[in-house]
């Protein structure tokens, strides 16, 4: 869990995200209870509930960023899903509890990876061994008999170590061997090996075909069904001939697993998502609305009932264990073009008391987004035409005008907020990028004039930048 403070999560929040304020403070504050709860007397934690937050505003705002950028800042287990997806129980379609045993698979495969990562350097020594072992196989043991034929004709006990041959064979040199093995481990240690091929065996990943017919909705169960009888089933081993330095890859990641403690990291990953986890809910608008439907909206508020015990704490069972989502943190979004958040159940409502309206960006905050953010888009092209030997520039009048078309085009269609440049500088920059691996002139500069003559076709044609844009 991280303990930055709010300023410290804003600040790095504004690294990526241009404005919305608001939403950025919001977020930074939710969050920071959940540390200041986790250090509060252990009688108050169970009572302190997270403050679910609702974000309202039309696309390409910036909610999904904010909530996928928070996750990454503070490692914490992080799921984003459609409400629109879901249907109420009964219906063909995902339950809702799929969305917690998703953020719970998430979880366990990243803690999975992370131990085994700590291991790695063991796993790689053991590995290491085995393939010097493959390179070098130990010589095998003659087997001796513990008795011999006396001079008188009787049976003598003898040493178990002593041979059965009167004159036998000279054993083998083992520090002859020894200093074999360590030559062998040292061009190994230096690559020299790498190409050499060696036989090892390896699990089939594939394993028996196991098929689950379960009913319409119940898809989750029929995985689960199918994961349980595969871990019944032994796993099958083949032979393959490969080079050195893939069976060291192979190996290390078998000893790997091997070494870690599965249980260990299960629990951890329950833990870890009970405590810190966020579940992100896009499109909840979608669900908004009392009266029932048919086909792809079939019973939105029935999604909106069954959507209630998982966002106010229930436990929901999963392949790894019962969870309970008391504390897991609910972003929700919407649009609310045709719909409003009083449009929710009340019972709902309740459960995201802070609501958050995101601003729709103009001129100013395009400029802003297409210059400023570590990732920013301009940046980003700029990168990959280096990678043609193209020097990419753009003068300040170029992004004002970009910025402007981006403004102009929104408010006569339909407003995508920054999703807008994307298909902007793609229809821009679409020749450049075509014939960049063969272009003579390296250096390009993009200016304000080159702008206005390969949009102003798009632009002035409201229909035809309401296909393309």
């Amino acid at each position: 869990m991280s303990d930055l403070k709010p300023i410290e999560i804003v600040r790095e929040l504004d690294k990526y995200i241009i404005g919305q304020d608001k939403a950025k403070r919001s977020v930074a504050i939710a969050l920071r209870n959940r540390w200041r709860r986790r250090h509060v007397e252990e009688d108050l934690q169970d009572e302190i509930s997270p403050k679910n937050i609702i974000m309202i505003g039309p696309t390409g705002v910036g909610k999904t960023e904010i909530s996928r950028r928070l996750a990454n800042l503070t490692d914490s287990p992080f799921f984003k899903v459609e409400a629109s997806k879901f249907t109420e129980i009964g219906y063909v379609g995902r339950d809702v509890e799929s969305m917690v045993r998703d953020l719970v698979d998430l979880t366990v495969n990243r803690m999975r990876d992370q131990a085994e990562d700590e291991v790695m350097d063991k796993a790689e020594k053991i590995a290491e061994e085995k393939v010097l072992d493959l390179l070098l196989p130990k010589t095998p043991v003659k087997p001796v008999k513990p008795f011999v034929e006396g001079e008188e004709g009787g049976m003598e006990e003898v040493d178990i170590q002593a041979v059965e041959d009167p004159q036998p064979e000279p054993a083998p040199d083992i520090h002859a061997t020894d200093k074999t093995r360590e030559k062998l481990r040292k061009m190994l240690q230096e690559g020299k090996l790498d190409d050499r091929m060696v036989d090892i065996d390896v699990t089939d990943q594939q394993g028996p075909m196991i098929e689950i017919f379960s009913t319409m909705g119940m898809e989750d169960i029929g995985m689960n069904i199918r994961d349980m009888m595969s871990n019944l089933m032994p796993k099958n081993t083949k032979r393959r001939k490969v080079t050195v330095a893939e069976a060291l890859d192979i190996l290390s990641e078998q000893e790997a697993e091997n070494l870690v403690d599965m249980d260990k990291v299960v629990d951890k990953a329950i833990e870890m998502v009970e405590q810190s986890g966020i579940i992100f809910i896009d499109e909840i608008d979608k669900v908004a609305g009392t009266h029932a439907g048919t086909g792809p909206e079939v019973s939105r508020e029935g999604v909106q009932r069954d959507l209630l015990p998982i966002v106010e704490g229930s436990t929901v069972p999963t392949k790894y264990g019962m969870v309970e989502t008391d504390h897991i943190l609910f972003i929700a979004s919407g649009a609310f073009h045709t719909s409003k958040p009083s449009d929710l159940i009340p019972e709902l409502q309740g459960r995201f008391p802070i609501r958050v309206e995101l601003d729709s960006l103009g001129q100013k905050e395009f400029v802003r987004i297409l210059t400023e953010p570590q990732n920013a888009l301009l940046l980003q092209y700029i990168a990959l035409l280096r990678t043609e030997g193209v020097n990419l520039s753009f003068d300040d009048s170029a992004v004002d005008e970009i910025a402007r078309i981006a403004e102009e085009v929104n408010s006569r269609t339909e407003n995508i907020g920054a999703r807008r440049l994307h298909t902007l500088m793609e229809y821009l920059l679409e020749d450049i990028l075509f014939n960049a691996p063969d272009i003579e002139e390296k250096n390009v500069t993009i200016d304000s004039g080159f702008v206005k003559e390969r949009l102003k076709d798009v632009v002035a044609d409201e229909d035809l930048s309401r296909y393309i844009l």
